[in-house]
């Protein structure tokens, strides 16, 4: 049984890492500039962890079958303490391999949340709320009206301020939608529980947390439609908060911005038909 044993966890981690190594259930292709940094990190993680899992599992299996019980042995098990000089180096060889990691991964992360975004990027309001996703654009002055919380309510998702001149040309809609290979700025607000903003593709997840306004900044770099999903469980009908996001040619998205509210939204649901999804 022994023996079996072994060699079933020996065929386990074989199959694991054939698994992983197929490719075939991998991340979608990545549209921004910060994606091929993140799949560099999640590879060298992988390799790590990989060779860590594998070293474990045919120790284990040697385990098993080195010290399985034979008929007729009535020899009792001996308890040993180990080795503490071995288990010094192995702990500290562990906690630095993985702290180096963390490290070379907050790069990235950091640039992100740490840097503002870069003069001249595209600014997008984004709220949030059970369980829809609205995106206010600032309309052809380039300036977002005023919101108000005691504004909100069913025709006003967001709370925008009719009396302020700069709302007039304003639009919301749920459907984001980007320049391609520009800086793109968002603002991340929540107006009931905790959502969080994921697009697989893009590499790139935030939280929205009630309370706060939330800066983020990435370039798109691939133009398409990509799926949006509320990745935090934020109630009953959590799985039903999904969005799409429209990522333009520049002289095409620059045409969009130019329309008024009435044909923005319009042209919005036109180029939802026009643009199939990526997945």
């Amino acid at each position: 049984m022994g023996r079996a044993l072994g060699v079933l966890i020996w065929l386990i981690t074989l199959g694991s890492v054939l698994l992983f190594a197929s490719g075939k259930w991998w991340f979608p292709a990545t549209i921004s500039e910060h994606g091929p940094e993140i799949d560099r990190q999640f590879m060298r993680t992988i390799i790590v962890v990989g060779i860590s899992f594998v070293a474990a599992q045919v120790a284990l299996g040697w385990a098993v079958w080195k010290y399985r019980a034979t008929p007729g042995d009535t020899t009792r098990a001996v308890y040993s303490h180990g080795n503490n000089r071995l288990e010094i180096i192995w702990t500290v060889v562990t906690a630095v391999v993985f702290i180096s990691l963390a490290v070379i991964g907050q790069r990235v992360w950091a640039q992100l949340h740490f840097v503002g975004a870069p003069a001249g990027s595209y600014q997008v309001e984004v709220v949030a709320q059970q369980f829809q996703w609205n995106f206010h654009y600032a309309g052809v002055d380039g300036q977002f009206g005023r919101t108000d919380p005691s504004l909100i309510g069913s025709s006003n998702l967001i709370g925008l301020d009719p009396a302020d001149p700069k709302s007039r040309d304003d639009a919301v809609l749920a459907t984001l939608v980007l320049p391609v290979n520009r800086p793109v700025e968002l603002t991340l607000r929540s107006i009931d529980v905790t959502h969080s903003f994921w697009v697989p593709p893009l590499r790139f997840k935030q939280d929205l947390v009630p309370g706060m306004a939330i800066h983020v900044h990435f370039t798109p770099t691939k133009t398409g439609q990509y799926e949006l999903a509320c990745a935090e469980l934020c109630g009953q009908f959590h799985y039903r908060m999904r969005g799409y996001v429209i990522i333009l040619p520049q002289d095409e998205h620059n045409a969009l911005m130019a329309l008024p509210p009435d044909q923005f939204q319009t042209r919005v649901g036109q180029l939802r038909q026009q643009y199939p999804i990526v997945y």
